[in-house]
């Protein structure tokens, strides 16, 4: 059983996306169904896994199969203390997800096929070990969300289902040159080998402009599209505002983690000398989007695209831990990406949550939803606090640990450590002012008379709460499977 559960949970929604193909047109609202009880059985299978393997240190549950022999090109997946935490992150999400558009009536099948692709596709891209099959997942998930986007999204969703294809596809075009940089540089895809090759195959031949360090650009300008870096963040407002509210929560809470995750699976461990090249530069974009991210959320007048905005400022401080090149800083960027999953996860629930009640985005039509939906503003409040880093929270954990690991790495200066200071500080103030508009005051014209959250609402964010406070409280909940990982990336660099 163990050899396969890893390919199981990857393929999984496969099956459900077939299931639902097949059935009737006069029983589809019944796909809802069929995507729940897949993504619920992925859910089990995963925390078994998790509870059974997510410990041990190394690679575990590989599996590898000849693909196509002629250029060594195998499915290989595997899971480890950098990706155990974010598939049971992703297949946590899209359990809910589900739960959270039960109401979807509109082309039903077609929906929830895309939900469960987009699964299949964001679980390969963190299982997989061979540079060609990530390159697949990693492209096989721009399908779906582009359809979320255009087919369920607002106003505008063509023109921002359309952009945001374009930045990813064209950013993915870079990572595939720097794969192919690397096959022919060193013979293999396989990531775990390419460890030990790539250091070898670039003896000697090491500093700026460097054939490693245009091969480390040609990722970087794909992996930061993703995450999003400044000034490559762009297509995330728009993609953000327009998208439903299960494709937003996918994309905040797990899409972006692509990029983070990515960095630490091929940037750094294959390419350090690059990467020691490109610290300040990293560190330095890090805090730029730290910043600008909170001082553009900040200016918002539209409560979605505020959250959107603040996706860019929190990624910022996973960029600065990655950036400073220590085992604490690589914890740090761990912890800021499951975190952020969950926190922003659960405002953009809630933002659609509020948005089928009143029909409006606008922060000034919103005040006074305490006095009418406490069980509302008592969620909101929670995962606004733990969006702003509140101590026993789960926002915490990472941004302490991205603060002191930038200001203890030999690459950054401290003037940035106290500029990412300073965003944190940025970024209690938009929440804080989110919440005064919109929590508090008297009940504005489009809240009065609105219904508290039901059961179903209520089962979709619970569960979120429970993980933000427990990892708040109890950092190792995290740091245990992430820490033997960070250590051994940090050996690489003495550190």
């Amino acid at each position: 059983m163990p050899s396969f559960m890893l390919s199981l949970i990857i393929f999984l929604p496969l099956v459900g996306v077939l299931a639902i193909a097949l059935l009737p047109k006069r029983y589809e609202l019944y796909a809802k169904w069929a995507a729940l009880v897949i993504t619920v059985a992925n859910f089990a299978l995963t925390t078994w896994m998790v509870i059974a393997y997510g410990r041990a240190d190394g690679m575990q549950l590989e599996q590898k199969i000849a693909w196509i022999p002629q250029i060594n090109v195998n499915y290989h997946v595997g899971l480890d203390g950098l990706s155990f935490p974010l598939v049971m992150l992703s297949t946590f999400l899209f359990m809910l997800a589900v739960v959270a558009s039960w109401k979807i009536d509109v082309k039903p099948r077609l929906y929830f096929s895309m939900l469960l692709l987009l699964s299949m596709g964001l679980t390969g891209v963190f299982a997989a070990l061979d540079l060609v099959l990530f390159y697949v997942f990693w492209e096989i998930v721009l399908v779906p969300m582009f359809f979320l986007i255009s087919q369920w999204g607002g106003a505008r969703r063509r023109y921002a289902a359309m952009k945001f294809f374009l930045y990813t596809f064209l950013g993915s075009v870079f990572m595939l040159v720097g794969i192919v940089a690397l096959f022919i540089m060193t013979g293999s895809f396989n990531m775990v080998e390419l460890r030990e090759l790539a250091p070898i195959a670039f003896a000697g031949e090491g500093g700026l402009w460097s054939l490693q360090w245009w091969i480390f650009l040609a990722f970087f300008l794909a992996l930061a599209v993703k995450v999003p870096v400044f000034p490559l963040h762009t297509w995330l407002p728009d993609a953000h505002v327009q998208a439903p509210t299960a494709a937003s929560v996918l994309l905040a809470g797990v899409m972006l983690k692509m990029g983070t995750y990515a960095f630490l699976r091929i940037s750094v461990p294959i390419l350090p000398d690059a990467f020691e090249t490109w610290q300040l530069t990293l560190g330095i974009l890090a805090v730029i989007s730290i910043l600008y991210g909170a001082i553009v959320a900040f200016a918002q007048t539209d409560i979605k695209k505020l959250v959107a905005y603040s996706s860019v400022s929190h990624m910022g401080f996973a960029m600065l831990g990655i950036a400073a090149g220590t085992a604490t800083g690589f914890n740090a960027a761990m912890a800021v990406n499951i975190s952020h999953g969950l926190t922003t996860g659960m405002l953009f629930f809630m933002v659609g949550m509020i948005y089928e009640r009143t029909k409006t985005l606008r922060i000034s039509e919103l005040s006074g939803i305490a006095a009418q939906m406490p069980r509302f503003a008592g969620f909101f409040c929670l995962a606004s606090f733990a969006s702003m880093g509140l101590p026993l929270l789960s926002g915490f954990v990472g941004e302490f640990l991205s603060i002191l690991s930038s200001w203890e790495s030999p690459a950054l200066p401290p003037v940035l450590t106290i500029l990412a200071g300073i965003g944190i500080l940025c970024g209690g103030a938009y929440m804080l002012w989110l919440m005064q508009r919109s929590i508090f005051g008297e009940p504005s014209e489009k809240v009065a008379g609105q219904k508290d959250l039901n059961l179903r609402e209520i089962a979709v964010l619970a569960p979120i709460t429970v993980m933000i406070v427990v990892i708040g409280v109890y950092w190792n909940t995290i740091l245990q499977f992430t820490d033997p990982f960070a250590t051994d990336l940090a050996r690489i660099f003495g550190a």
